[in-house]
């Protein structure tokens, strides 16, 4: 027996069964898509799912398009598993990976994502999940003027990418990869078309700022949401190559400075839940909603991802 309990865990709603979730999720999707629509995201606990097989499986009896990674310009390096499924980042376990909508400093992002945990960790690691139409509400109670710009202006990313991928960073991924090209040509073409500014490297890395981009986010039912990747490239967007509080801009151009993140970043923190995987459970996210990261963990840790156009 199935049951979605959301009295019990608002957020997420939770789904007990046993069995196969594929047959689950064909026969109940509408049932599962309105406790997504409601909640932001749903946790399948209980289901027979041992491998990330059983997990392709599953993502492709829900029924709705995928997004493939090697089409996304996804900042991180993952691994195919299968041309559905890979590995959600490889960065190092000590590394913070901070809450952000997926893909959101781009102009290509999926609508949903599944999460599967093939390997819970030894400790820590936990997938932090935050209501960012609560965010927003809150930050303007707040910070009213400072949500108006951020609605009036938009904001722009700026990263450089490497020529090759660098694993040990939750930014890692070559230009190559990202733009899927294999010469500079390529990449000024496709970086062009999309509508970036760029400036080629000595040491061959290419450093890009996008277009103009929302930051937040009108919902069909008239919810809006803090839908852009500022808390997590504020945060964690700092390597070899990259400074973060020298990656985000408001749409002017204007340095967004860490007094205008502080109160959306301690916001974010107090209304975070944490998802402590156990093993072959599974999670699916509204992208546009809710907000994702991982916390670090020790042991191995292996947790998959499948994106939904």
């Amino acid at each position: 027996m199935t049951d979605i309990m959301p009295e019990s865990a608002p957020f997420p709603a939770i789904v007990t069964g046993s069995g196969d979730l594929a047959a689950y999720l064909a026969a109940s999707k509408a049932r599962i898509d309105e406790a997504l629509a409601e909640s932001g995201a749903v946790l399948f606990g209980g289901f027979d799912v041992p491998t990330a097989e059983e997990f392709d499986t599953a993502v492709e009896a829900y029924g709705e398009p995928n997004f493939t990674y090697a089409e996304s310009l996804s900042n991180a390096v993952r691994v195919n598993v299968t041309d559905r499924i890979f590995t959600a980042n490889e960065a190092p376990p000590s590394t913070s990976i901070y809450l952000h909508h997926e893909m959101a400093q781009t102009p290509i992002y999926p609508s949903k994502l599944f999460f599967y945990c093939e390997i819970a960790p030894e400790k820590g690691g936990a997938t932090p999940l935050c209501r960012s139409d609560i965010l927003l509400e809150q930050l303007r109670k707040k910070e009213p003027q400072l949500v108006a710009r951020f609605a009036e202006a938009g904001v722009r990313y700026t990263n450089t990418m490497p020529a090759e991928d660098d694993p040990g960073s939750g930014q890692g991924r070559s230009w190559r990869s990202t733009l899927s090209v294999d010469e500079k040509s390529g990449a000024e073409q496709r970086l062009s078309a999309l509508g970036y500014d760029w400036q080629w490297q000595e040491d061959e890395s290419l450093r890009v700022t996008t277009p103009v981009l929302d930051a937040v986010r009108a919902m069909p039912d008239g919810r809006r949401s803090f839908f852009n990747q500022l808390i997590a490239a504020f945060r964690g967007w700092s390597d070899t190559r990259n400074t973060a509080s020298k990656s985000i801009a408001f749409g002017d151009g204007t340095l967004i400075t860490p007094a205008d993140m502080e109160t959306a970043i301690r916001l974010s923190d107090e209304l975070s839940y944490d998802l402590e995987w156990q093993a072959g459970e599974v999670a699916l996210v509204d992208n546009f909603l809710v907000m994702h990261g991982r916390r670090p963990f020790e042991g191995k840790r292996r947790v998959l991802a499948s994106l939904i156009q």
